[in-house]
């Protein structure tokens, strides 16, 4: 499951893998949006996510999700990668908390959006300005 993990978080614009504390984490612009962490013997991913998220789904399938040490205040998920989860579902929730992280920017400029007209002005011409003689 790591693997795939990998695959999904390496895949988002700007991420990159950097060993923290012994374990993977995935940042953009060294922000960490998932990290993976032995809970006892189970492996899990810890991500963002928006306010009420943790809540709902620790109360929905506890089996599949809790709220992390030291990051669950923040309203953090911690999802166990032992269990069945949907390859799907697990992208979904990985992307969010990549779109929590990462600049807006960097999120509007992904290659799978249409090119929109630059709003940004040419800069003003340059020319020199003939001044007429007063002969």
């Amino acid at each position: 499951m790591i693997g795939r993990l990998r695959a999904i978080c390496l895949a988002l614009p700007g991420a990159v893998e950097k060993e923290t504390w012994e374990t993977p984490t995935f940042r953009v612009r060294d922000k960490i949006f998932a990290l993976v962490h032995d809970v006892g013997s189970r492996s899990s991913v810890w991500l963002k996510a928006p306010p009420g998220v943790q809540a709902m789904l620790t109360e929905a399938a506890p089996e599949r999700f809790f709220r992390p040490p030291y990051l669950g205040h923040r309203g953090w998920i911690g999802v166990w990668l032992d269990v069945d989860l949907d390859p799907e579902d697990l992208a979904a929730l990985v992307g969010r908390s990549h779109a929590m992280t990462a600049p807006k920017r960097m999120l509007s400029s992904s290659d799978d959006k249409p090119d929109a007209p630059s709003r940004r002005k040419s800069p003003p011409s340059r020319r020199p300005t003939r001044r007429r003689s007063a002969v």
